[in-house]
């Protein structure tokens, strides 16, 4: 058997694979190449994480390809319900990277709070000739403890960042499409490997109710069936003022024009953006704007992700050998 790993896998997982005597090419393929490489080459399996599609024209142009893995959570670059129409396997890895795209929420909020994002910037070019003029700038940070954090979709990654924030000490309220409330576990290490299970209820909340409550909003849903998005410019308008957002999600699922216009209002204390309408081309404007937190789509990005999802993977295509 043969495997492409268009966008990359781990090393782990690669070795792992080959040990099973599969053949993994780790070669990046560009797009209007793709179908011609995977034919000559008589590849079986297709690996890809966000960059790769994999549409319609490609899976009636590779008749021999049997599967198509991704690595990571959301699917959209991919015409799953169509590929198993026609026979082919489509899987992903939906555990693997749950924390480390948690642990980059909070790390938005953490720098959104304390302006570090723009003091970053700024320090380099200014710091040196306006040190005090930064440091009153700058002055009016604010702490994350006691502050109310909505979380948008309460699915796996949705609760680890609700279990590192109710950590932090802040009030956490959800929006998922089922049920009441969902019981959050933190974990405290209480040394020698030893956990302290602490059970937290997490009331869910219609979204109105959560913008007019969360001091900060983190979004974890892709955009709505017809493309629109969750967060529309009427939903930016009826956020808190001051209060901060943070998409990981997929771009288009808040209305980016709507949250640029309101950071640069003053309307929000700041947006973190790590997906984006039109990747891997964002608008190039939306990138100025100095009171956006942004980041590469790095949200599964860690070592310890990308060899969760390589074990994944790898489990998975050994089942289908």
């Amino acid at each position: 058997m043969k495997v492409l790993a268009n966008d990359g896998i781990s090393a782990k997982a690669k070795a792992e694979l080959e040990s099973q005597g599969i053949t993994v090419s780790t070669d990046h393929i560009e797009q209007s190449a793709l179908i011609d490489t995977l034919n000559a080459e008589g590849y079986a399996g297709l690996l890809v994480r966000s960059a790769t599609k994999v549409r319609q024209d490609l899976i009636d142009a590779c008749p021999n390809l049997r599967f198509i893995g991704r690595g990571g959570v959301g699917m959209d670059n991919i015409d799953v319900a169509y590929a198993r129409e026609q026979g082919k396997v489509v899987f992903n890895t939906p555990a693997a990277s749950s924390q480390s795209v948690a642990e980059l929420v909070m790390a938005h909020l953490f720098a959104m709070a304390r302006s570090l994002h723009r003091s970053y910037q700024e320090m380099p070019e200014r710091g040196a000739s306006e040190f005090k003029v930064l440091k009153k700038a700058y002055a009016k940070g604010i702490e994350l403890r006691g502050k109310t954090l909505g979380v948008v979709g309460f699915g796996r990654i949705g609760t680890a960042v609700a279990q590192y924030a109710l950590g932090c000490g802040m009030e956490v309220i959800g929006v998922d499409r089922t049920g009441t409330s969902r019981e959050v576990i933190v974990q405290i290490p209480t040394g020698g490997g030893a956990v302290h299970n602490v059970a937290v209820e997490v009331p869910l909340v219609s979204l109105q109710d959560m913008l007019s409550r969360a001091d900060a909003i983190t979004f974890h849903v892709p955009s709505q069936a017809d493309g629109s998005p969750v967060l529309d410019a009427a939903g930016v308008a009826s956020m808190k003022p001051g209060a901060m957002l943070v998409n990981t999600a997929r771009g288009g699922t808040v209305d980016e024009a709507a949250v640029r216009k309101a950071v640069e209002d003053g309307h929000l204390r700041g947006a973190a953006l790590d997906v984006f309408v039109g990747e891997p081309h964002p608008n190039a404007d939306l990138l100025k704007v100095a009171g956006l937190a942004l980041t590469p789509h790095i949200g599964a990005a860690t070592m310890e992700a990308q060899d969760r999802i390589g074990s994944e993977l790898v489990e998975r295509i050994l089942e289908l050998r």
